[in-house]
């Protein structure tokens, strides 16, 4: 059985193909347009995604959408009759819906003479979460939520997923949603862009939480274990939000109302500096998202004791709070797939079906590398079509095809003070690099956070970088010892190491880090070996290769974005390319 996943219509559009149970390929949208969070149609993703399996759509059995617009109908009908919301809200959202409706004529278009033949299915919002976070977990039974902004007029569910099933014991609805209480907070401190929200957990150990007493105004906490928005703060629920979610970067207007500024001051603009109040005004908002999501997370561990949980949703890229869960609730182990935000819906809207139809259990996704790859031979034509740029640009080239020496001449330029460029195998699917799609540089060097905005990320001082950790010196150099493959947690270093490995210490001593075995990307942990061997610390810096864009994806992208940098070294393929 051939199941198509989609993410259509949304942010972070994405494609996902999953064949008898199995994951063949996954890729976001925006690495292919060269847009971020790309919102519309995933039709290239889609393409990909047939190359990848050797299929054209006419082989696909199933098609599955993470949306489902009968979902949850009374409660909107309800809603309507009983808040008389500003009528150009409900037209847009009618608009929406048609919108989604157009699915078979966006694939005719795109896919011209190569018609579907299969069944179409909408799979609620949030149950697709819920399924790509359970059903390609490790675990048998874990207890599993999905927090997000929206989705099919809910905004969380949690139940618990037992082998092939998951029952959904209780899920929040519109308009109160901890994903909206934080991207409105995100936008009213200066940061506008859909996705923004990492910068305020960036920013909030640089504060106290001296607003909290305030957060407790704006969103209330429920004996149930669910939350409420005080909605005199918002205007989502009232009024039409302008928004762009069709063949573009998304966007959308302020979430929150007058009454927000009233309460904690006047809002920061983008350009102005970050005072000491905007850094307090993170760290309260972290803190409350904390208390809510521990509020909701705990009593379900009590309800089912369970001790393994399963994350989802746009909320689950939290890594701060979800590196506490072990710290603050009786669950020992967690798991948040790579692209736990709406991306992700396309893997579980296909997992639903699959178990839906009969299909049996089988498939952990333990690693992220279900992208686009290329062949040595595609990427030696790249670089003789390119001989004459490279040269300018002052660049010695060398093929180098044992692995260990490779490995061993990388290893060797990042300690040596390189930012080096490492772009191998199959693409990362999720917005984590992690080491396929990855900068990479010496943790040891405290300037080295100063080196690469001004080398190459030209993004905010107070943003941290991230390490990539060999799996088994994770408990030597961090208090929390746990398989984080994806990147999404977030511990503390040990304080004794902190000093080794300032670049990737953030001020409150924690590292997002990112455990690297041997199995799964064996380049990868040599390279990482190879540093160790050198230096006596088993990890590197690990950032996105970009530059203000999405990660790379094509080796033509890479070798743009090293040459138009102030990059030092390139490792592509089997290629090694130094700035002389």
């Amino acid at each position: 059985m051939i199941v198509l996943g989609i993410n259509a219509f949304h942010a972070d559009s994405s494609a996902a193909l999953v064949k008898d149970g199995g994951l063949i390929a996954a890729a976001e949208e925006e690495r292919f347009r060269r847009i971020k969070h790309w919102a519309g149609f995933p039709s290239q993703s889609i393409a990909y995604c047939l190359r990848e399996a050797g299929l054209r759509l006419r082989d696909v059995d199933h098609i599955a959408v993470n949306i489902d617009n009968r979902a949850h109908r009374m409660r909107k009908v309800g809603y309507v009759l009983g808040h008389s919301p500003n009528m150009s809200l409900v037209f847009a959202r009618l608009r929406n819906r048609r919108r989604r409706q157009q699915l078979p004529e966006l694939l005719a278009a795109a896919f011209p003479g190569d018609s579907f033949r299969g069944a179409f299915h909408n799979i609620e919002h949030h149950f697709a979460h819920l399924s790509s976070a359970f059903h390609v977990s490790p675990f048998e039974e874990a207890v599993v939520v999905s927090v997000d902004g929206f989705g099919d007029f809910a905004s969380a569910a949690w139940g618990v997923g037992r082998r092939n099933d998951i029952v959904v014991a209780g899920q929040v609805y519109f308009p109160h949603s901890l994903g909206i209480f934080y991207e409105a907070l995100t936008h009213y401190l200066g940061f506008p862009y859909y996705g923004d929200e990492y910068k305020v957990m960036g920013l909030a150990p640089y504060g106290k939480p001296a607003y909290l007493g305030e957060m407790r105004t704006i969103l209330g906490l429920m004996p149930d274990g669910t939350f409420k928005l005080n909605l005199d703060y918002f205007q989502h629920h009232t009024e039409e939000m302008p928004y762009q979610w069709e063949n573009a970067a998304p966007q959308a207007g302020d979430l929150f109302s007058p009454a927000l500024e009233a309460l904690l001051g006047p809002r920061r603009q983008p350009k102005d500096p970050l005072e000491d109040r905007h850094c307090d005004i993170a760290s309260s908002v972290q803190g409350m998202y904390e208390e809510a999501f521990f509020h909701l997370i705990g009593p379900l561990q009590q309800r089912y004791g369970l001790s393994d949980i399963a994350l989802a949703g746009g909320c689950a890229m939290n890594s701060v709070a979800n590196g506490k869960i072990r710290r603050q609730t009786a669950f020992r182990r967690v798991y948040v797939q790579s692209a736990a935000g709406d991306a992700g819906g396309a893997i579980g809207a296909a997992f639903v079906v699959w178990y839906r139809l009969g299909g049996s259990r089988s498939f952990v996704m333990d690693h992220a590398y279900w992208g686009p790859e290329f062949s040595s031979a595609e990427i030696t034509k790249l670089l003789a079509e390119h001989r004459e740029e490279i040269a300018r640009a002052g660049c010695a080239v060398e093929e180098v095809h044992d692995e260990e020496q490779l490995c061993r001449r990388a290893a060797t330029a990042i300690a040596e003070g390189a930012v080096l460029g490492w772009f191998q195998g199959r693409m990362e699917w999720g917005p984590r690099a992690l080491g396929n799609r990855s900068i990479l540089c010496d943790p040891r060097r405290a300037d080295m956070k100063a080196v690469l905005n001004a080398k190459i990320k030209r993004r905010e001082s107070f943003r941290p970088f991230a390490p990539s950790v060999l799996a088994e010196a994770v408990r030597e150099w961090f208090e929390e010892d746990d398989a984080v493959p994806f990147m999404m947690q977030v511990f503390q270093i040990r304080e004794e190491m902190r000093a080794q490995i300032p670049a990737v210490t953030h001020v409150d001593g924690s590292g997002r880090l990112q455990t690297v075995c041997r199995r799964t990307n064996p380049r990868y942990y040599r390279l990482i070996e190879s540093f160790r061997d050198l230096t006596g610390v088993p990890m590197v810096l690990n950032t996105s290769f970009n530059e203000n864009e999405p990660v790379v994806c094509r080796p033509e992208e890479a070798l743009d974005c090293f040459l138009r940098t102030k990059m030092d070294a390139l490792v592509i393929g089997d290629v090694v390319m130094l700035r002389r």
